[in-house]
């Protein structure tokens, strides 16, 4: 592969260094997806490795079809009569259509158990497919300390995820009925953490601030709750704090991008000098702003993240393909002193670099890809339906059930087609976001926790603003926070599970 190669297509073409040896590559490239669809590949991803996400529609054809005969029925052995049986399938268990897929028929449903992921929960209903479980466990590799606290997590989740004596008795009903119809399809089995992905030095995580770090332990504090309440109760919450945690890790990568670009063109083409390690961590690769703004639009600003890192991506190639052709090996850079020592080598090199047309090269791909660059097609495109659809509040086809979603951290702002998309978190995750920003506090703390917690996931929202948003109002319907005049802002926050005193939420 060589320079002549990216320039054909360059988001095929990445430099190795890149491709396999970033950390703030995204992996894997993120499409269309919703809310379930996380959840069913995150089942997949830990459980089932021989389910592929191209089989799931082809298996639920299958599935709803042969458990629906008569005499299939009968072989099973279950205690319930076949019209039952299609109620729950077809009915009870059913995940709501989309508008867009009224006409379609095909078997979806809530992913409340993992078998449910062997014939649900694919992104796409035709075609190989992504899993974006494979996102949360890279998430996880990279947000835990070191490879040993990654994989006890990953370990610990299929735990929770699992279905055992200790979960409610519907769930375990339910488990049931899937195993008496699923003989040919795999065993619901660990799978262990891959070893194989791109981390950050422990040494170097200690200093930075990023979204999977906190996720990690927003993660151990949810599977604390289980216990607590039914499980479609628990992964309902594990839902709301997937689908905020995966966007916000992908624009935060997004932003790394875009920094990583900003400073190599400074040294390029302003003569600044290259950053030192520990300027890269803090600067560069440290999640420093808001991505979002509660109350305010949002997809304009995903659109923003998405175009900037289609514009880095392609800038830092360039120029790692036109420092290759200078004969200069760069190997990784999957460490922010990696990072550190390319900026360097560009300093060193780059009248060589200017006068091999780098910038040429790099404009004219520029305007060769406006389309993907504007996220009218391609990676953009993808990126922006993966955010949208994650975060917003699921639309769905019978109105009735338009308040099947109530982990949403995106909802229209008014009832219309093409009313803006705002920041405007759901009961359900309010729920998530307060019980974790309050898992290692002993009683009530301010509301100022909860601002400086959505702020790890670039979600920005003043304090004094709280009291006035829907946020506030929906804090107290929740019973979440008293009133108090000695509290800032007068509101204290309540911790919503008693998880550290064993008290049931259900007493």
């Amino acid at each position: 592969m060589s320079l002549s190669n990216f320039e054909a297509d360059p988001w095929k073409n990445s430099h190795p260094a890149y491709e396999n040896g970033a950390f703030f590559t995204i992996k894997p490239a993120p499409e269309f997806a919703t809310a379930e669809v996380v959840v069913a590949s995150l089942y997949r991803a830990s459980g089932f490795e021989s389910v592929s996400e191209k089989n799931v529609p082809a298996n639920g054809r299958e599935f709803s079809k042969e458990t629906t005969k008569p005499n299939f029925h009968k072989k099973t052995g279950s205690k319930i009569d076949l019209e039952t049986w299609r109620i729950l399938l077809q009915g009870i268990l059913e995940s709501p259509k989309q508008p867009n897929q009224s006409s379609k028929r095909f078997l979806q449903m809530s992913p409340v158990i993992p078998e449910i992921a062997i014939y649900s929960g694919s992104a796409r209903l035709a075609g190989s497919s992504w899993n974006p479980g494979q996102l949360i466990q890279r998430m996880i590799g990279l947000g835990a300390d070191n490879y040993d606290a990654a994989a006890a997590l990953w370990r610990r989740l299929f735990d929770a995820l699992s279905v055992t004596e200790t979960d409610d008795v519907w769930a375990r009903w339910l488990k049931q009925e899937f195993d008496l119809r699923q003989s040919s399809h795999p065993e619901w089995d660990f799978k262990p953490f891959d070893r194989d992905y791109q981390d950050l030095p422990p040494e170097e995580k200690t200093t930075l601030s990023f979204p999977a770090k906190q996720f990690v332990r927003d993660l151990d504090s949810i599977l604390d709750t289980k216990s607590h309440m039914t499980r479609k109760q628990w992964i309902s919450l594990l839902e709301a704090l997937l689908r905020l945690a995966a966007v916000s890790h992908v624009i935060w990568l997004c932003d790394v991008h875009y920094k990583i670009w900003n400073r190599i063109e400074t040294i390029l083409w302003k003569d600044a000098e290259p950053p030192d390690a520990e300027t890269v961590c803090r600067d560069i690769v440290n999640c420093q702003g808001g991505f979002l703004t509660y109350g305010n639009a949002a997809v304009t600003n995903l659109k923003d993240y998405a175009s900037r890192y289609l514009v880095a991506r392609i800038g830092i190639n360039c120029v790692l393909w036109h420092v290759a052709k200078l004969g200069i090996e760069v190997e990784s850079l999957g460490s922010c002193e990696n990072l550190s020592e390319l900026l360097n080598r560009i300093f060193e090199n780059k009248q060589s670099l200017i006068q091999g047309l780098v910038q040429k090269t790099y404009e004219d791909l520029l305007e060769e890809h406006v389309r993907t660059i504007s996220c009218k097609k391609g990676i953009g495109s993808n990126l922006i339906e993966f955010a949208r659809h994650v975060l917003g509040q699921r639309k769905t086809a019978n109105d009735t059930l338009r308040g099947y979603d109530q982990g949403y951290i995106l909802r229209k702002q008014a009832d219309y087609d093409r009313a803006p998309w705002i920041v405007s978190m759901g009961p359900v995750t309010v729920l998530a976001i307060v019980h974790c920003c309050l898992k290692d506090a002993a009683g009530p703390r301010s509301i100022t926790r909860l601002s400086q917690h959505l702020a790890c996931y670039g979600i920005e929202v003043d304090r004094d603003d709280i009291t006035l948003s829907d946020l506030g109002r929906k804090l107290r319907m929740l019973g979440l926070v008293l009133d108090s005049p000695d509290a800032e802002s007068g509101m204290l926050l309540v911790p919503p599970f008693e998880t550290s005193r064993g008290n049931s939420a259900n007493d």
